[in-house]
């Protein structure tokens, strides 16, 4: 993950009462979906790429167990001491060989593979959480969206890394393709579905975002998922493989 440069364009344009709103209305919704799409109601979650809030919120205890993964130490650390991860480990997403096969039901990575995306193809990560997933069991990523209009030119600025730095803080963010998304899942033998976690964007008024969640009702819609700022995508691994 590339450092993260806070004296951008964005962030000076940005204030932290529209930024919390919005990670509201996306926890919300997360949970939203998974309770009424994942159909999991407990086991081992691995969250990879963890940082400090590595799902608890989503997988609560005691029917979850939940294990971390970051490369940071001090996230991995910080991860259990207040982000409620029952344990955690320094590792990399595509490198935990250390782990054993089907040993986990849910795969989860939330806002980790648009990083990984930017270092290399996302088809070890993809492999990975095939192998450790258990039949019956879940890859579950929350990732920014290519399709939507936030993406479409974060994606445009992003081919100059200098610009992307001066504009939103990092090189890194790389939108995702909800097609390449089912395309790895479904390569990996899973079986994708992808929904929208919102329509909204971090920036935008209070009042614009308050009246875009009206559309985030509609985020599971065929036609309207795909274009979602913040995608869900939930693969799972048949119960017979």
């Amino acid at each position: 993950m590339e450092p993260y440069r806070p004296d951008n364009l964005l962030d000076r344009l940005s204030s932290d009462d529209t930024l919390e709103l919005q990670y509201a209305q996306v926890q919300r919704r997360e949970r939203e979906l998974l309770e009424q799409y994942l159909g999991i109601a407990g086991g081992d979650v691995l969250s990879v790429g963890c940082g400090t809030r590595p799902g608890r919120h989503l997988f609560p205890a005691p029917s979850f167990r939940l294990v971390g993964v970051d490369v940071d130490p001090e996230k991995v650390r910080t991860s259990v001491e207040w982000g409620g991860a029952d344990e955690a480990f320094v590792g990399r997403a595509g490198e935990l060989d250390q782990l054993e096969d089907a040993s986990f039901d849910v795969v989860l990575y939330r806002l980790t593979l648009h990083h990984v995306a930017y270092q290399e193809p996302l088809a070890r990560s993809f492999e990975e959480a095939a192998r450790l997933l258990r039949p019956g069991g879940a890859l579950v990523a929350v990732e920014p969206g290519l399709w939507h209009p936030v993406g479409a030119a974060l994606s445009i600025v992003n081919r100059s890394p200098s610009l992307a730095v001066r504009v939103h803080g990092t090189p890194d963010d790389v939108p995702l393709s909800p097609r390449a998304l089912r395309s790895e899942s479904r390569r990996v033998g899973l079986e994708p579905e992808i929904h929208a976690v919102t329509f909204t964007w971090r920036r935008m008024p209070r009042a614009l975002q308050r009246a875009v969640w009206r559309l985030d009702r509609r985020g599971s819609s065929r036609a309207l998922a795909p274009f979602g700022h913040h995608l869900m995508l939930i693969a799972r691994k048949p119960r017979g493989s």
